[in-house]
């Protein structure tokens, strides 16, 4: 796991700010992880993105899409995301419940379950 900030080095104002940080997409995202088997978040205009999509799609498999702006904008609600799951790009694919990785990794996983 990624190295953290002890919360006891956090000031409350800071800690609070944290908690709130964008908190309505960060739970937007986890209702959604927790009511599809298959939830890809992502981005306007990033290929691997697109392309986890169409793998998908391919594969014939059933996948909720949320999509948080693109490289001009919406980059403070994209990063509320990757704060909350540690994952430092896009897109980001969670597989029953369980954060597996971006386009790479679903494509593995995806291979070696077909």
């Amino acid at each position: 796991m990624r190295k953290t900030l002890e919360p006891t080095l956090i000031a409350p104002t800071a800690q609070k700010a944290i908690a709130t940080f964008h908190s309505d997409v960060v739970d937007a995202v986890a209702s959604a992880v927790s009511q599809n088997s298959i939830v890809v978040v992502g981005m306007a205009q990033n290929p691997f993105c697109s392309k986890a999509r169409k793998l998908l799609e391919e594969k014939g498999k059933t996948f909720k899409y949320l999509e948080y702006g693109s490289y001009l904008k919406g980059w403070k609600q994209r990063l509320a995301i990757k704060l909350w799951s540690g994952w430092p790009t896009y897109p980001q694919v969670f597989v029953d419940g369980k954060l597996i990785g971006g386009y790479q990794e679903l494509e593995t996983h995806l291979n070696t379950r077909s």
